[in-house]
């Protein structure tokens, strides 16, 4: 099953300082179709305005990735945690029993953002919070894991999230093909975040996206430079 969502059918919030588009239900947006995709619970394309933000709100048993397309955005939280993620960069939180934060764009220009919540494999747990450079020369041509709640993934790189689960991400320049064999049981939902792309035969632009389950490998062709993250998640096993 290979579902295309795009861009422009996606729910469509305006708050000013925010614009917003929603891959799944959230806030006002309830659509009983779109609850998520397996353990992927959230996948907002957010637009936040200069010297603007979230601000301090909880959150409880769920991992939280945030990946910047454009711009920063500065993160404080209850633990006492503060830092900054650029574009190209990725910041996680594990809420765990319970954190507090705020998210804000202190820049002087916009911030666009992908944020992304995958249900943890288990509630409870220590909330955590980490943010990582991930230079795009370093996935060009390549994906590379960006965050992983599997051990070999994050011994190599990748930021640790609680979740059965990995976030991939790659740039590509223009006819560039790369394949991914996608793992048994896993719900993939894939984002294209610059450019155009073509997959399993789907024209994908930016900001369109694919439901993907039950396929046993994407291939990947760049029709123009571009560049896509994907989650690739696995529902607990009881």
């Amino acid at each position: 099953m290979i579902e295309k969502r795009t861009f422009d059918e996606l729910a469509y919030v305006n708050h000013d300082w925010l614009k917003a588009r929603h891959h799944f239900s959230f806030g006002s947006y309830h659509d009983p179709s779109r609850m998520g995709f397996g353990p992927i619970r959230v996948w907002n394309d957010d637009e936040i305005a200069s010297q603007t933000g979230f601000p301090m709100h909880p959150h409880q048993d769920m991992e939280i990735i945030t990946y910047v397309r454009e711009g920063a955005i500065t993160h404080r939280d209850s633990l006492g945690n503060e830092g900054r993620t650029e574009a190209g960069d990725v910041q996680v939180m594990s809420a765990g029993t319970g954190v507090t934060h705020s998210e804000y764009n202190l820049e002087d220009e916009q911030t666009r953002l992908f944020q992304i919540w995958i249900e943890p494999r288990a509630p409870g747990g220590d909330p955590r919070w980490d943010a990582k450079a991930f230079p795009k020369g370093d996935r060009s041509g390549q994906l590379e894991i960006l965050a992983s709640g599997f051990n070999d993934d994050i011994s190599s790189g990748a930021l640790m999230i609680q979740a059965d689960a990995r976030l991939y991400g790659a740039t590509l320049k223009a006819g560039t093909t790369i394949r991914h064999d996608i793992a048994e049981r896993a719900h993939v939902y894939l984002v294209g975040s610059a450019g155009k792309l073509r997959i399993n035969g789907e024209e994908v632009h930016a900001r369109d996206a694919l439901a993907i389950r039950d396929v046993a490998s994407l291939e990947i062709e760049a029709v123009e430079d571009a560049e896509l993250v994907f989650a690739e998640a696995f529902e607990t096993q009881n």
